[in-house]
């Protein structure tokens, strides 16, 4: 199974890696790493998604280490690789379960169309096949498809489903499923969420609601907030993040859709600008495509050196 997700991720990653490493051929055939190189260099990785933060700080290696030398393409991107090993390694952190919490609670957070809804079912799947029980609560009340996919996701994963009526409140269908799954054990709360940013402020107000009637049961709740983001929709991924980090305390990202997006390097200046663990990424449609990812695997996937 691993063996799968890395050629899953290697697959997934092909069109980031050609849209980065495409320009970065353009700029460097054999030539001398003088200031005009690293320029043409910079805008390269600024345009394969990495980012301006992420560039600098590349260029400025460059610069100390490789001036004035001679350097070929397959060089170019040994280094590149390093220093994105680098920015992934303090945040490629595998999401801990706690199974004394009984239940260790996860609400996930994201706008409509990142795969928060998919996300939720599997890994309700996967923490079923390592022995825990699994609860997921369809608290996106006003988008229907949301709590069918759920209930989809939750034959499949022999998982409990807590619906309610469309448009029932979600702040009570999080509070009675808090309630249901202490009284029987269950080890992981799974909470989904709306995503309407075009009123933000209802979104705020909901979000907010929902963890205060949780930390009535469990003052600690919930245990982790997990913002999904996805990888497809490059430099707006860091404006969500700045958005969510506004309405809750995030502590962690799951980045999906690795396997249908050019633009995989926004992971590296996710890492790079707010630093928040990235649990879990995701390249297929099936439970075991989404996994924690191995920094440097990562990186070399990211410039075709694997």
């Amino acid at each position: 199974m691993a063996l799968g997700f890395f050629s899953r991720l290697k697959e997934g990653l092909a069109r980031s890696t050609q849209k980065l490493t495409g320009g970065l051929s353009g700029v460097l055939t054999r030539r001398k790493l003088d200031e005009t190189a690293l320029e043409e260099l910079e805008e390269a990785l600024i345009g394969a998604d990495l980012g301006p933060a992420v560039a600098n700080r590349v260029i400025e290696s460059f610069r100390r280490s490789r001036f004035g030398t001679e350097v070929t393409d397959e060089e170019v991107r040994g280094a590149l690789a390093g220093e994105i090993a680098e920015i992934l390694r303090p945040v490629a952190v595998p999401l801990g379960i706690d199974r004394g919490l009984r239940p260790h609670v996860l609400l996930l957070v994201g706008v409509n169309g990142t795969g928060k809804t998919t996300t939720i079912g599997k890994l309700a799947q996967t923490y079923g096949e390592q022995g825990l029980r699994c609860m997921m609560v369809a608290a996106d009340t006003f988008r229907a498809a949301a709590v069918e996919q759920l209930q989809v996701w939750g034959e499949r994963a022999h998982t409990p489903v807590v619906a309610g009526a469309p448009g029932a409140d979600a702040a009570g269908l999080a509070f009675e499923a808090l309630g249901r799954a202490r009284a029987e054990g269950i080890d992981v709360l799974l909470i989904d969420t709306a995503g309407r940013l075009h009123n933000k402020a209802a979104l705020m107000d909901e979000l907010s609601k929902i963890i205060r009637v949780l930390k009535k049961q469990d003052a600690s709740a919930p245990h982790s907030v997990l913002l999904v983001l996805d990888a497809t929709t490059g430099q707006n991924a860091l404006q969500q993040v700045n958005v969510f980090k506004e309405m809750v305390d995030v502590s962690g990202l799951i980045v999906t859709k690795l396997d249908g997006s050019a633009r995989g390097g926004v992971v590296v200046a996710l890492a790079q600008e707010f630093g928040l663990p990235v649990h879990a990424v995701g390249v297929g449609e099936r439970a075991a495509d989404l996994r924690p990812f191995d920094p440097a695997e990562f990186a070399r996937d990211l410039l075709g050196l694997g």
